[in-house]
């Protein structure tokens, strides 16, 4: 049972790791899956975040390790937009980058650090009518921006390396979010392949893809 004490509604959504059912209009729940990460702590970096004005939904108090209730939003991920022709590859990157610069801008709960969402990329950014709105925190923490910028360039250098047709799009998108790298490192680098090889949502054909994501990552950035 969900924490407002009633059955979940009418399934509207599932990722990897979650379902989302309808509340309401106003709310919907995430509930994760094989007890998958800590709602609660994602909830709370949420509206940290949120408190120092970045675009994320708000959370309504209540919630449990493995349910999430958060504001209803309307409008496509950035890459539902993308495939309907109505954004640009080269601008989705830019806007990547600028939700990164800004939520860097946040800081850390322990001193000397920021936030990290740590998987930014386009099924991530709901595009609303108030502008884009950054989810699924499930691994965010405090730490080093690097680190950021270089798991959300991995992840589309995975697709850009792969034989899908998105490929060459999100080459396009790569070269905007690094455009300008931000600190990007080579240490930064290893780190999130070392991640994403370690994920349990990753396929063994993702994993195999790692090693030319990285050098391409490498190449776009200038780390050769």
């Amino acid at each position: 049972m969900p924490a407002t004490g009633k059955a979940p509604g009418r399934l509207i959504g599932s990722g990897r790791t979650a379902d989302v059912y309808e509340l309401d209009e106003t709310w919907v729940l995430r509930r994760n899956r094989e007890d998958w990460g800590d709602a609660a702590a994602e909830g709370a970096v949420m509206e940290h975040v949120r408190a120092h004005g970045y675009p994320v939904p708000r959370v309504r108090p209540g919630g449990s390790r493995t349910d999430l209730i958060m504001e209803r939003l309307t409008g496509p991920t950035m890459l539902e937009a993308f495939a309907a022709g109505a954004l640009d590859a080269r601008d989705a990157g830019t806007v990547l980058a600028s939700l990164l610069r800004q939520l860097h801008a946040v800081p850390g709960r322990l001193p000397g650090t920021r936030v990290l969402h740590l998987d930014l990329h386009p099924e991530n950014v709901l595009l609303t009518r108030d502008g884009p709105r950054v989810i699924d925190w499930a691994t965010a923490e405090d730490g080093e921006p690097a680190l950021d910028w270089a798991l959300s360039a991995i992840i589309l250098a995975q697709v850009a390396v792969d034989d899908l047709s998105v490929a060459e799009p999100a080459r396009a998108m790569l070269r905007s979010l690094l455009a300008d790298p931000s600190g990007l490192t080579r240490e930064a680098l290893a780190e999130a392949r070392r991640r994403r090889a370690a994920n349990p949502t990753m396929s063994v054909g993702e994993v195999q893809l790692l090693g030319v994501a990285e050098e391409l990552v490498r190449s776009v950035a200038g780390l050769v």
